[in-house]
């Protein structure tokens, strides 16, 4: 009996794969810097420094304050983009978020909704992520099963030789359940630290002190649980290639072609 072929869009989403391998790696060093390091300075520290200096110029200094510091993540965003030719995904989240904290500063709007905007972000991507998976282009390919982090033509080379294509889509499928987890693990998350921390009136110097203080705890209360379960799913991921396939870890992951030695 004939082993069905993969279809078109499998075939297409194989090419796209191929031709994304020499994609540049993004600098964690300036995205952490641009996104986080500097926003929470500016918001935390310019107030006492540069408030005199500003207060000619703006009838309310602490909205000017905080369109400097979102300044920074919105310049990061377009600067990663024509670096590398490639919308970063975790940029645009970045992006969509800066620019609705900028919204809700900037027209004093009730303080309750930046609660809601932190939650409501990353339960959205959850809710994206199993609802990609009724599309041909499921958003664990893009997170996880990329060819940034895995040699995905040696992969599914040595699936369809296998003949295990089929048990293959089923471990995305848990996989992405477990990703989903994360996302809505963040917006619990996020929408606690939110309430806890940002009570003060949008728009003042002590909503940006207390955005600033936010940014700063996000990352041991919210990113390293999260980050945990996609570190699960992605071993998940790792241990199901290896027992489908045979290939060692050496060579599911991707990695960088290797230089030749000048003669």
């Amino acid at each position: 009996m004939a082993k069905p072929q993969p279809s078109s869009a499998a075939n297409t989403q194989n090419s796209t794969i191929a031709e994304q391998g020499t994609v540049k790696q993004e600098n964690a060093l300036l995205n952490i810097g641009f996104n986080i390091l500097l926003p929470i300075l500016i918001l935390s520290k310019c107030q006492p420094l540069l408030g005199e200096y500003l207060e000619p110029y703006f009838d309310n200094v602490a909205v000017a304050i905080l369109i400097f510091a979102l300044l920074f993540p919105t310049g990061y965003f377009i600067y990663d983009y024509f670096k590398r030719s490639k919308y970063n995904f975790c940029s645009i989240l970045g992006l969509i978020s800066v620019v609705l904290t900028g919204g809700i500063g900037i027209l004093q709007i009730p303080t309750e909704w930046f609660a809601v905007k932190e939650a409501a972000i990353p339960v959205l991507i959850g809710i994206a992520v199993i609802a990609s998976l009724k599309t041909p282009w499921p958003l664990i390919r893009t997170l996880l099963y990329n060819p940034e982090i895995l040699n995905v033509d040696k992969v599914h080379a040595a699936l369809q030789a296998h003949d295990r294509e089929s048990a293959f889509e089923a471990l995305l499928k848990k996989c992405t359940w477990l990703l989903a987890g994360s996302f809505l693990l963040s917006g619990i998350l996020n929408y606690g630290l939110a309430r806890w921390i940002v009570i003060s009136p949008s728009g003042t110097d002590a909503f940006n002190a207390e955005v600033s203080r936010m940014m700063a705890w996000s990352w041991p209360v919210i990113v390293i649980p999260s980050m945990c379960i996609m570190m699960i799913a992605l071993w998940i991921l790792l241990s199901g290639i290896k027992a489908m396939t045979g290939l060692q870890l050496e060579d599911i992951l991707h990695q960088a072609p290797s230089k030749v030695a000048p003669k």
